[in-house]
């Protein structure tokens, strides 16, 4: 999940924080941790329950472009594009270390029969697939240690991670020298990609991405290319409203939106199809739109967005490690859901707790210090 992952902070002291959108992004990320789970009881795409929680990832996408158009696209005059990517690398990436260091650690406890018997990864090949996964690198078939053939075995939400450093380096290099027009041409061409991909493919959905293989690299990459611009754009163009109870009306359509049963069945996957581009296309930056208009009047309110913002990049990217432990539990010793839900509560609890420890005890030390370190001005991004 992240990923996608993104900063919801203001990056300029004159600029207001969006709380909300931190709010929202939290309620995806716990969403996506319950996606997970229901992974291990799903046959295909076509039964999983809490169906359509790969949608976050896009939700995600276009956070992640709202913010940087608002933080930075104003600030070219005075900032260096390395001076971007330093900024950006010292946000998203101690937690790609730190998911892939859990996924190393945890690697030996999550034999199963439906991936490749892990007994028999060396240690050295381990360290190998750990390195690459810490640095961002996908996995080849002589690395992919899990036999699924994924870009990052030891975690798998990292692959968004991979997708947004993308994203955030075509914005420093091309992108925002794109005037409002030529963005929302991207971002028209980008979305008819991207419908394509959902309605006439042969998914009838953007479940893509986490692979090499040509199907799932171009997925991914429309997902991408339409989501973040489209966050840009909106950036660009936001003129706020007044939205009362901005946070509940909006969290509330997020889990709906990811909760939805699949439409249309293995007989009409198109009709799968337009609901995920309805979401991509329409939805989502409505509600984007929306949470930026908003603002918590109350404390409680206030304090729910706070906590949800801050453990929800580091929610996704520690909890996945847990789900191939949950998953092979549940595989190896046959269990339904009912009879495996206290360890279902118990990786979404645990999750919780471990995102918080390590957003304090980790992730935040580790930031400063590297923004003391690199930045010549100390940022909160």
């Amino acid at each position: 999940m992240q990923k996608t992952q993104v900063s919801m902070a203001a990056f300029a002291d004159t600029k207001p924080h969006y709380n909300i959108l931190d709010g929202l992004r939290g309620v995806a990320a716990i969403t996506v941790v319950c996606f997970h789970i229901f992974e291990a009881f799903a046959t295909s795409h076509l039964d999983q329950n809490i169906n359509h929680g790969y949608l976050a990832v896009d939700f995600f996408f276009i956070l992640s472009g709202f913010v940087v158009g608002y933080a930075y696209d104003d600030r070219w005059s005075t900032m260096k594009t390395k001076d971007f990517i330093k900024r950006r690398i010292i946000r998203l990436h101690p937690m790609v270390v730190i998911g892939a260091v859990i996924g190393a650690i945890m690697f030996y406890t999550q034999g199963c029969d439906s991936w490749n018997d892990v007994s028999k990864v060396t240690v050295v090949t381990l360290f190998i697939a750990t390195f690459l996964n810490a640095l961002l690198i996908p996995a080849t078939p002589g690395t992919e240690i899990r036999g699924l053939g994924e870009m990052f075995p030891l975690n798998g939400p990292s692959w968004s991670l991979f997708f947004e450093y993308i994203g955030n380096i075509l914005y420093a290099l091309f992108i925002r020298k794109f005037s409002t027009k030529a963005l929302t041409i991207l971002v028209f061409v980008a979305g008819c990609g991207l419908a394509a991909f959902a309605i006439l493919g042969p998914l009838g959905d953007i479940c893509v991405g986490y692979s090499l293989n040509g199907m799932e690299f171009t997925g991914g990459s429309l997902r991408l290319l339409f989501s973040f611009s489209a966050g840009l754009l909106l950036s660009r163009i936001f003129k706020p409203a007044n939205v009362k109870g901005a946070f509940w009306i909006c969290g509330l359509s997020v889990i709906a939106l990811l909760t939805v049963p699949r439409i249309g069945g293995a007989e009409h996957l198109w009709m799968n199809g337009i609901y995920d581009t309805m979401c991509c296309l329409v939805f989502f930056p409505i509600l984007v739109y929306l949470g930026a208009s908003g603002k918590s009047t109350d404390k409680y309110t206030t304090r729910v967005c706070k906590f949800l913002g801050d453990i929800s990049y580091p929610l996704y990217m520690v909890h996945y490690p847990f789900i191939y432990l949950y998953y092979a539990w549940v595989k190896n010793n046959n269990l339904t859901f009912q009879k495996s839900l206290p360890g279902a509560a118990g990786v979404v609890i645990g999750s919780i707790i471990l995102a918080y420890i390590c957003l304090k005890f980790y992730d935040m030390p580790v930031r400063r210090y590297l923004t003391k370190r690199f930045l010549k001005k100390r940022s909160n991004t």
